[in-house]
């Protein structure tokens, strides 16, 4: 009787497979990884409890906002940019690009480069600002000589 069902209704129980198979991963995936994936509120807490904020956007995606003090170098500029890091591979790292899939991509080299503690926002800063949290813009130079003739 279950493998009639099972004969008649082929497409669900692929599609349930398919489902159960991402949710495994999206579980261990994580480990496999060597870093991990945190939502807003995870990454508001590392903000807060000082992380390094690593952006992997173009320059011209970072001069349009960014996370706090976050350092620029690009993923393709990350494996010549190191000096940048945290000399210490024990200190937390938030990496963060547009959507996530950037930000992933550098996670795994520094990964591989020896760090032990790097999360990687997931949505990036899309999600971020959705979550109605605070986007620093950089000052233009007009507005810092402004800013120090006073």
């Amino acid at each position: 009787m279950f493998s009639e069902f099972v004969q008649e209704q082929t497409l669900l129980f692929v599609a349930l497979a398919i489902v159960v198979a991402m949710l495994i991963y999206s579980y261990v995936g994580d480990r496999l990884s060597g870093f991990k994936s945190v939502n807003t509120d995870e990454a508001t807490r590392l903000f807060n409890d000082g992380a390094f904020l690593l952006d992997v956007r173009g320059t011209n995606e970072y001069k349009e906002g960014f996370i706090g003090d976050a350092v620029n170098v690009t993923v393709s500029e990350l494996g010549t940019r190191l000096n940048v890091l945290p000399k210490d591979k024990e200190k937390p790292i938030l990496i963060y690009c547009l959507s996530g899939a950037r930000s992933a991509k550098a996670a795994s080299v520094l990964v591989k480069e020896g760090y032990k503690n790097v999360f990687n926002l997931t949505g990036g800063i899309n999600a971020w600002k959705a979550a109605n949290l605070p986007v620093a813009k950089a000052k233009s130079k007009k507005a810092k000589k402004k800013a120090g003739s006073k």
